[in-house]
């Protein structure tokens, strides 16, 4: 007897923390629970006083929307996740708040509008795209050094890589990162596309676009596929890229050559379920750590991210100047400056359509990658926070033929930051490989 209460003992402060901190966060979420709802009724308001007509909002359950003008096809594609976030303070019918069915489905959910919102940032770098009439993604190309295409037959045709950024990033991950690093044989012999994902960076960011994972394809196609016609290419995507990613290699699954993925999201589940699994795996309602928390905040409240989104977004230059002064630095790192160039319409519906909402599609996606001939590659840190490695080693299991590198003390950002020239290294042996040449040639 004597021996167990060490034993006992040690388990109490464990459990007393963990219940304390459970406590904490049940009101720390009671509390964002009940100001979105007040942000909610505040955002109509102003939304009918700038612009003339109230926003709607996800603040209602899915059977509330009565009569839709979306397709059955469209309104398939709208994440549950988007109606299926509970909060207290709506279910109790909180001041009786009125949800009329305007907005968003009004307009069928297409790239409609493209006017910004009074709570986005109107400055010439985030509008730009609506003032050049055209309306395709913006698209960084990098052609081969010389040409490659009909200057003797010992040239062979130059190779294409799509390039597709993650949540809240910009094409400047790959310019800044992979192209600095390419060899001369690369450089020769391989055309890059780097690509500003809808809504983000310096691509358009229509204010009622829903950024379904079918309006991200479309627009890819358009902007890079189409235009360029390409007949077979490379996938490079990291995070929310590589669900787009996945789905764009289904649909030509004869023109991959190989699909390199970087921390893709992956969380095995009925179909049913798959979305609400998602959401709940990568943004926890939980107050510790910091990271998560954010997650948390951005992903399961719709007028306090906006809120955020309008305090830093649409004030960035400000922001910017602040961070640039305190740093004594004339430039900021590309990461920090790509943080505020999106709308919320356009980061929120991707979290949401495109992370959680494509989360029932994974399957089918890897069923059909499994039976293609492309190569198949996956990079994933140890230490990452945002998208746990067991996604990866989930996707090797759907996937037998995948090869995965677990890069021990790398998180979501590491896993290619700091290891620039090594990550570049290990993409020109995945291409030289899919393309049956020697590295070098």
């Amino acid at each position: 007897m004597g021996t167990a209460w060490p034993i006992s003992s040690g388990k109490w402060p464990r459990k007393t923390a963990e219940v304390l901190v459970s406590a904490i966060s049940w009101v720390v979420f009671l509390v964002l629970d009940f100001l979105d709802t007040v942000l909610c009724i505040f955002f109509r308001i102003a939304d009918e006083y700038i612009e003339g007509n109230a926003r709607e909002c996800y603040c209602h359950s899915r059977g509330e929307k009565g009569t839709s003008v979306m397709s059955d096809e469209r309104e398939s594609e709208v994440s549950e996740t988007l109606y299926g976030r509970k909060n207290l303070f709506r279910e109790i019918g909180f001041l009786g708040f009125p949800r009329k069915l305007e907005g968003l489905q009004e307009n069928g959910g297409g790239k409609g509008v493209v006017g910004s919102r009074w709570s986005d940032c109107g400055c010439e770098s985030c509008v730009s795209w609506m003032s050049n009439g055209d309306q395709r993604l913006h698209v960084v190309v990098k052609e081969p050094s010389k040409a490659t295409f009909g200057h003797g037959c010992s040239e062979r045709p130059a190779e294409n890589v799509i390039f597709l950024h993650g949540f809240l990033s910009s094409s400047s991950l790959w310019t800044e990162m992979v192209f600095p690093c390419l060899s001369e044989s690369t450089n020769r012999n391989y055309r890059l596309f780097a690509v500003d994902l809808l809504g983000f960076g310096r691509s358009p960011k229509p204010r009622d676009c829903l950024y379904t994972l079918r309006d991200h394809l479309e627009m890819i196609e358009e902007s890079v596929i189409s235009p360029n016609e390409l007949g077979s290419f490379h996938l490079v995507s990291h995070s929310m890229g590589s669900v787009i990613a996945l789905a764009l290699a289904a649909k030509y699954s004869k023109s991959v050559k190989s699909i390199t993925l970087i921390a893709p999201p992956y969380f095995p589940s009925p179909r049913d379920d798959a979305s609400l699994t998602a959401l709940g795996r990568l943004a926890e309602r939980k107050i510790w750590p910091p990271l998560s928390f954010g997650s948390a905040v951005m992903s399961w409240y719709e007028h306090l991210s906006r809120c955020v989104c309008f305090l830093i977004c649409r004030n960035h230059r400000a922001w910017e100047w602040i961070l640039k002064l305190l740093a004594r630095k004339r430039d900021l790192h590309f990461l920090v400056l790509d943080l505020a160039r999106h709308t919320h319409q356009s980061a929120w519906h991707s979290m949401h359509n495109v992370i959680c909402g494509g989360a029932k599609s994974m399957d089918k996606y890897l069923d059909a990658l499994n039976g293609s001939g492309a190569k198949v590659h996956i990079m994933h840190g140890t230490q990452d926070q945002l998208v746990p490695p067991e996604c990866s080693f989930s996707i090797k299991m759907k996937v037998p033929h995948t090869q995965l590198n677990i890069l021990p003390n790398a998180d979501h950002i590491t896993v290619i930051l700091d290891r620039e020239k090594h990550f570049t290294r290990d993409l020109e042996r995945i291409w030289a490989s899919a393309s049956g040449v020697r590295i070098g040639e």
